[in-house]
């Protein structure tokens, strides 16, 4: 028995033995297939596995439209053509053919393609990283993409790429747009969920070709888009804002939360963005079933999608367009006249009156509610060339203007003597002086001259009260006011008027800066008697934006009551047949000054316009104006003055008001003729022709133009 089981005994280790060879067989065999599932051949087996089942694809919402306060279009939708890949039709074997097939059909017609990849080839023949577009080299090299060493040189990259997407053969242009497509298609996870728009916008001729010859091109749609369009791109592109694609970081934040998928568009500045929730409309869903050979067996849209809504803005496009083109000639004519005077040596100078003026912003509010009529920009720029022209935005980038700040909103200002109504009327308020109060006025202060601080002034009045010093803007005259009030007080007001605060717009704005103790000891400096008076007359660290001088204005206009400026007026569905928001006027301040004092100011303010710095281009127009003129030394090396406006009008029954800024403009008359261009586009009707010139109507036209202001 024991001899039996001993020679039992070899027989069943070898059945254990075997089965233990076997079962390592079988895992061995599994840690292959996973391997090759999940490395060696993960694409494959990523495009076999979605090409069997069942996927949803997103079926795109229309953007909602921007429009301005007479339901123009200010950022619209028209119909296009994009060419777009679906993943159910193509295979690896024909991606390569199809993409140089259509791109030779689009070169060939002069129309683009999606291009993102950062290498190009030089005319020397070679490859060259595109100067300006590092970032997107550094991502090509990365280790989530060809994980190469940062110092790879195009040439080395275009290698690997060539070897991954399978171009050779290729000419080497051929080559580097085949693997330019099929880069930008991996970085946009082409799958039939996703699929991939090859080009966003083609003419119908192109789409007639590639439709005639759908056969040679598997996997290759015709998709109907709704095309973003700016029918004037250089109307109001620092307010309407841009769109653009989906960047990682932004995918990051919204995919979960809200459902942004890869490919995703979305608002990146302006109301464009601030409105992205309200534009973006719901996207719909289309069920695709395939059969295991791969094709569709059934296709069936189970969410339709919804369309964005309708932003409306209180922006009038005519008023904008002579805005644009006022600010536009007046900033150059300030140039030309400041290099005229240079030539001549005006004062013994060659600088300083005005050459260097490259820039400026104005604002334009409705009294009764502050709506914003029109907000200019100079330089500005065109927003259709800068959505499609990288070389475009290249150079508004190297411009030294800096074209695409908006310096309505953005733009902070050394505002000079226009500050002296709000510091009159503190001071008033405050007890500080009285309305026959005389103070000397004469063109030199000396309270401080012991300490060798003797700032000038224009004029040699003698002692005047605050009425004339406002219509003269007399220096000397509220440095002694500025001394007498104190800077907390005459902050506490500046504050009401919304200067050095923001504004609450809608839009992106600036704070400003208020001078003060404050502001000075968070830079480490100290503050004393001689900043005061200087804060008084708009110098020293005040810094306010154009927005925040019409704000001032248009509550010195409104009885002292400051509403909160706002540029959208109501949004709607996307028919606009239903109103689903709208602004109403919202109070942010009282100036808490008695309405005698107030009308003491207006009325020097309108004496500026009648017999003091305003009077040479307003003594005699057509409509009463309320004005404050202001000049602001910026010190020397910082180049020429700013010079600044504020108005009103009319006078005696306020419907809009005015603020514009001409930063180094030097003389006063070019930023006051902006101002009467608007009024002159308000009041009577003046236009810009189709040339671009400024014209005002018939007699009969302008009559009626008032007529329907008022």
């Amino acid at each position: 028995m024991d001899e039996e089981e001993e020679q039992k005994k070899p027989r069943g280790g070898g059945r254990l033995l075997f089965a233990g060879l076997a079962l390592l067989g079988v895992l061995a065999f599994y840690v292959f297939r996973l391997a090759d599932w999940q490395i060696a051949n993960h694409q494959k087996w990523l495009n076999e596995a979605d090409r069997s089942g069942s996927a949803k694809v997103t079926l795109d919402a229309a953007r909602g439209e921007i429009l301005d306060d007479k339901g123009n279009g200010l950022a619209i939708n028209q119909t296009g053509y994009a060419i777009r890949f679906n993943a159910a039709y193509m295979t690896e074997e024909t991606e390569n053919k199809t993409i140089h097939t259509l791109i030779s059909l689009l070169r060939s017609r002069g129309e683009e393609w999606v291009d993102k990849l950062p290498i190009r080839l030089s005319a020397a023949g070679k490859y060259e990283f595109i100067p300006g577009q590092e970032k997107e080299a550094a991502v090509l090299k990365s280790k989530d993409f060809l994980n190469v060493n940062p110092y790879a040189t195009a040439e080395q990259c275009m290698q690997h790429l060539t070897e991954k997407y399978g171009c050779k053969g290729y000419s080497a242009k051929d080559a580097r747009d085949i693997v330019s497509v099929r880069y930008n298609m991996d970085r946009s996870w082409f799958s039939i969920s996703l699929p991939y728009t090859f080009a966003e916008s083609v003419s119908q001729n192109t789409v007639a070709i590639v439709s005639e010859n759908s056969p040679a091109l598997p996997g290759v749609d015709i998709k109907v888009t709704a095309v973003r369009k700016y029918p004037d791109g250089s109307l109001l592109p620092h307010i309407l804002g841009s769109v653009g694609a989906i960047s990682k970081e932004e995918y990051d934040a919204l995919h979960e939360t809200k459902g942004y998928p890869l490919n995703a568009r979305l608002g990146k500045s302006g109301i464009e963005k601030y409105y992205e929730d309200q534009l973006r409309g719901k996207d719909g869903e289309l069920d695709v079933n395939l059969a295991p050979d791969g094709s569709v067996a059934s296709e069936v849209v189970t969410k339709k999608p919804v369309p964005g809504n309708t932003v409306h803005l209180t922006v009038d496009s005519r008023l904008q367009k002579v805005l644009n083109a006022s600010l536009a000639q007046n900033v150059q004519g300030a140039q030309a006249y400041g290099r005229q005077l240079c030539a001549q040596g005006y004062k013994g100078s060659s600088s300083g009156h005005g050459e260097d003026c490259v820039a400026g912003g104005a604002v334009v509010l409705r009294v009764k509610d502050f709506a914003i009529l029109a907000s200019s920009t100079y330089p500005s720029y065109d927003q259709n060339q800068y959505a499609k022209d990288p070389n475009y935005y290249k150079t508004l980038l190297n411009n030294k203007a800096k074209p695409l700040i908006n310096r309505a909103f953005n733009g902070v200002f050394t505002p000079g003597s226009i500050v002296k109504p709000y510091v009159t009327l503190a001071a008033l308020q405050e007890g500080a002086i009285t309305t026959s109060t005389r103070i000397l006025a004469n063109s030199v202060y000396r309270r401080f001259a012991d300490s060798g601080f003797t700032p000038h002034s224009i004029g040699n009045y003698g002692y005047v009260t605050a009425n004339f010093a406002l219509m003269k803007s007399s220096n000397a005259f509220f440095y002694e006011v500025g001394y007498r009030l104190g800077i907390t007080k005459m902050n506490l007001y500046a504050k009401r008027f919304g200067l050095g605060v923001k504004t609450g717009v809608e839009l992106g704005e600036s704070a400003g800066t208020l001078a003060g103790p404050a502001e000075r000891s968070a830079a480490g400096g100290s503050w004393w008697d001689g900043n005061t008076v200087e804060a008084a007359v708009g110098q020293d660290d005040n810094l306010f934006s154009p927005l925040q001088l019409a704000t001032y204005c248009a509550t010195l206009a409104n009885k002292g009551t400051r509403l909160q400026p706002h540029i959208v007026d109501k949004i709607t569905d996307y028919t606009q047949k239903k109103t689903l928001y709208a602004t109403k006027p919202k109070k942010a301040a009282d100036i808490g000054v008695s309405s005698s004092y107030q009308e003491y100011v207006k009325d020097a303010m309108h004496s500026v316009t009648k017999g003091g710095t305003a009077a040479s281009v307003f003594k005699n127009y057509g409509i009463a104006i309320a004005a404050k003129t202001g000049t602001a030394e910026l010190g020397e090396g910082n180049g020429s003055d700013n010079v600044t406006f504020i108005a009103y009008a009319p006078y005696d029954d306020p419907q809009i008001a005015v603020a514009v800024v001409l930063s180094h403009g030097a003389t006063g008359k070019y930023s006051m003729q902006v101002a009467k261009d608007l009024f002159d586009a308000y009041f009577f009707g003046k236009t810009v022709d189709s040339s671009g010139n400024l014209v005002m109507p018939s007699a009969s036209q302008q009559a009626s133009s008032a007529a329907s202001a008022g």
